[in-house]
């Protein structure tokens, strides 16, 4: 199969309708993959500490069992719905619009005085058009994207603290982060996410490959492979060590009749660089952010061919009081 044929048989692990899962989406942005550590945070005064890397609450080890495991992880697992806009046709040409319902999983990991933070998958939240979010004691909260990388397929959404009850947040757990280098084959991982849309769940199984490739149309990633099962819904969610602590970011599974058990995660280790900087990074007012004030057609190798002028992109129209027409 060239490139495993990954387009078609290996589908990101979100749910939407109840149905299978996604193809995957071309690079749009790549962050700076800039490690920020604590000391590093608290040098930087004018950005709000944001605990990414640390622990909150005890975690168990292997001889308690997945199931006190599980107990330990779970309140710092989310549930995520979204709502996005599909573009149908009908069979006369006509284009209609209409909205669809979605559902992921996300990570608790990181807060500050204003914002919790949760790490789920770019394919999660990408083109959502709303975003709430469920955590474990059922509470509800609308959620906004703080940010998203396609190439990595890594998204931050934030929930206002005030949004939420002193309840619930006495009960939120920021994850403990572990350390996905260090993961051997064979190690025990346990799958923690909202499969199918029903609510959280948890599977387990063992680490079968480490920086397995995975290529889907331009992106090629290097990730966790694990037979814990990894079901739509599933997206976004936690793979655990027998620690509980954070291993990978669960994100897609190879899907064919002759295969069983073959999930994705993204290495923590890769992830947490980027997470942060989606987390530091400062929006630009759409008034101060640089444009050119153009209109241009992309020039392709065949229209260059045919009427003999350079590859690229062909001005077709500037726009008045643009940084072009003042060019």
């Amino acid at each position: 199969m060239t490139r495993r044929e990954f387009i078609r048989v290996t589908t990101y692990a979100a749910v939407f309708g109840l149905v299978g899962g996604m193809t995957f989406e071309g690079v749009n942005h790549i962050y700076n993959d800039t490690i920020v550590n604590e000391e590093q945070q608290k040098e930087e005064s004018s950005v709000p500490k944001v605990n990414v890397l640390s622990t909150t609450g005890t975690t168990a080890d292997s001889s308690s069992g997945v199931s006190e495991i599980a107990e330990n992880v779970l309140p710092s697992i989310v549930a995520i719905d979204v709502t996005v806009a599909e573009k149908t046709n009908d069979i006369f040409g006509r284009t209609y619009e209409r909205e669809s319902q979605g559902s992921g999983s996300g990570i608790i990991i990181g807060q500050d005085a204003n914002n919790l933070y949760i790490a789920t998958n770019n394919h999660v939240v990408a083109d959502a058009k709303t975003v709430s979010v469920k955590f474990n004691d059922e509470s509800v909260a609308t959620a906004t994207v703080k940010g998203t990388d396609s190439a990595s397929d890594l998204a931050v959404v934030s929930v206002a603290a005030r949004d939420l009850k002193e309840d619930c947040l006495s009960k939120i757990k920021v994850a403990t982060i572990g350390d996905s280098d260090s993961v051997k084959v064979g190690n025990q991982a346990i799958a923690i996410g909202n499969a199918l849309g029903y609510g959280t769940s948890v599977t387990v199984g063992y680490i079968s490959a480490k920086e397995r490739e995975v290529a889907a149309e331009d992106v090629t990633m290097k990730l966790l492979q694990t037979d814990a099962a990894i079901n739509p819904g599933n997206s976004g969610g936690a793979l655990v060590d027998s620690s509980g602590a954070v291993i990978g970011i669960n994100s897609a599974k190879y899907a064919d009749e002759a295969v069983e058990g073959m999930g994705f995660a993204i290495p923590i280790s890769t992830a947490v660089p980027i997470i942060n900087d989606i987390i530091k990074a400062e929006a630009v007012p759409e008034g101060e952010q640089g444009y050119l004030g153009i209109r241009g057609n992309e020039v392709s190798s065949e229209y260059a061919e045919h009427y003999n002028v350079p590859l690229g992109v062909f001005v077709g129209e500037v726009s008045e009081n643009s940084p072009a027409k003042e060019a």
